[in-house]
């Protein structure tokens, strides 16, 4: 038999021949579909490499013999900046989230000597506090939230606008805003660092920021609001903290009304959207009394406010040649500063008192003026024969707030201009009257506006106008009488 018929009886088993082995080279579609962050073309890998590369050159600065604030390389803060835009991407902002990247940056903040580095990796934290789960997560970190609101005291202003973002950010989710109230609460630097950029600072991002911040917390917390009022020392149940030690007895404690003022002068010509935010913040002290005291008292910052909300309502706002729909422009800037004004007005005392510009009657005239002239464009425009019906009639400002009724802000501010006149005007003098009428802000047209958003609520002011106008314009004041709460006082 040979060789080969013995291997053909062989009785081992036939196979097909193995696979051949897997090609070196993968599919790069596959590769880089595996390497993708979520939905995204960003890399996981290129991710990993750059933080790994922050942490080998923080801990490098640190072994390093250098005293001052350093600086990142050209390519290391491109490559960071890079982190920075992706970080506004959901599934890169999870992805970081399950990294531990939030813990990554916080040390990397705690031990950075580089005011650029520390701007960067706040940035970073903030456009993942743009989305709630990753919100959530950190705002949960007790770490990260001690150290952001030391970040508060830092000198850097682009870190310091960061961190307000940040912290802004997080205190819009309803469900993680009281966290942060509550460290705020129990923070004793926050108030002297917040009133010293505010009453220092020029930089306009910033103070708007900062503004924004400090709008926020008064909104949210107003016994927060209070302890900074009375010298910010109240623990988080509205008591004297006893924790807290005085740190320095003979220092003073911030002025947060002059701080907030100093604030709005700065951006009084720079920025409109920050000129609103600090004057809210300030009409929020004048619903306190604790804010009113620290207005009106004998060292308070009460005569200043007052002179700038005139400055502003007089010079800037509502002006002669303004078209009447300027109001709806305006009104997010003149109601914070009328109700300033009305509240001040209101609260004169032995340390406190005004003397009335009559601009100021003169542009309260003029607000009211433009909301009846709007009014009646509105209503020709949706029903001519309503319209007309309608003229003549009292409590006109009620009628047209119902119109507007989701315009809380026309609201408010119709309230408080009336509320500001009528105090101005139930002790109005002669000479006062006739000096209005000369320089042409008391006219018929204004008169009769003021009227009718006037009564019948504040009729005593109408009458005593009217008393006035019988002596030196009567033809005016019998115009007056024709309203029937006037009337029906007779």
């Amino acid at each position: 038999m040979s060789d080969s018929e013995e291997y053909s009886d062989s009785p081992e088993m036939h196979r097909n021949p193995s696979p051949p082995p897997e090609s070196e080279e993968a599919d790069p579609a596959d590769e880089e579909a595996v390497d993708a962050i979520g939905a995204t073309v960003y890399s996981k890998h290129w991710l990993f490499s750059t933080l790994t590369r922050l942490i080998q050159a923080i801990t490098e600065q640190n072994s390093g013999d250098a005293e001052g604030p350093t600086e990142l390389s050209e390519e290391q803060e491109e490559e960071l900046c890079k982190v920075w835009d992706m970080a506004m991407d959901q599934d890169v902002s999870r992805f970081l989230q399950e990294f531990k990247a939030p813990d990554i940056l916080l040390g990397v903040i705690a031990k950075s000597q580089c005011p650029r580095l520390t701007e960067i990796c706040v940035g970073i934290l903030g456009n993942m506090a743009c989305f709630h789960d990753t919100c959530l997560d950190l705002s949960q970190n007790e770490d990260l939230g001690a150290v952001l609101l030391l970040l508060l005291g830092d000198a850097d202003p682009p870190t310091l606008l960061e961190t307000c973002r940040l912290l802004l950010t997080c205190m819009s989710q309803a469900d993680v805003a009281p966290l942060w109230l509550e460290r705020f609460r129990q923070q004793p630097s926050l108030c002297p660092s917040l009133c010293f950029i505010m009453s220092s600072s020029t930089n306009v991002d910033l103070l708007v920021k900062v503004g924004e911040l400090v709008d926020k917390l008064f909104d949210e917390d107003e016994e927060l609001m209070k302890s900074w009022l009375s010298g910010g020392r109240r623990g988080s149940s509205g008591g004297v903290n006893e924790n807290e030690d005085d740190r320095n007895g003979d220092e003073p404690q911030p002025d947060v009304p002059t701080s907030l003022l100093e604030a709005a002068k700065q951006l009084r010509s720079e920025s409109s959207e920050g000129l609103e935010v600090y004057l809210h913040a300030i009409q929020l002290l004048t619903t306190v009394d604790e804010g009113i005291q620290a207005l009106v008292c004998e060292e308070g910052a009460g005569a200043a406010v007052w002179a700038f909300m005139c400055a502003v309502v007089c010079e800037d706002l509502c002006q002669p040649d303004d078209p009447a729909l300027s109001l709806q422009e305006q009104k997010s800037l003149l109601g914070p500063a009328l109700a300033v004004l009305a509240a001040l007005h209101a609260c004169q005392g032995p340390h406190f008192t005004v003397n009335t510009d009559l601009t100021l009657v003169g542009s309260a005239l003029r607000v009211l003026q433009y909301h009846r002239e709007n009014h009646l464009s509105r209503q020709q425009g949706a029903d001519s024969h309503r319209g007309a019906q309608r003229q003549g009639q009292e409590g006109e400002r009620e009628e047209g707030e119902q119109q507007g009724g989701q315009d809380e802000q026309l609201t408010a501010l119709l309230e408080c201009t009336c509320e500001l006149l009528a105090s101005i005007l139930v002790a109005i003098s002669r000479d006062e009257v006739c000096e209005l009428l000369k320089s042409g802000l008391l006219t018929e047209k204004t008169c009769s506006s003021a009227a009718r958003a006037l009564l019948p609520q504040y009729t005593a002011a109408v009458q005593h106008l009217v008393s006035v106008l019988s002596d030196v314009e009567p033809k005016l004041a019998d115009s007056l009488k024709e309203f029937p709460s006037l009337q029906a006082q007779s």
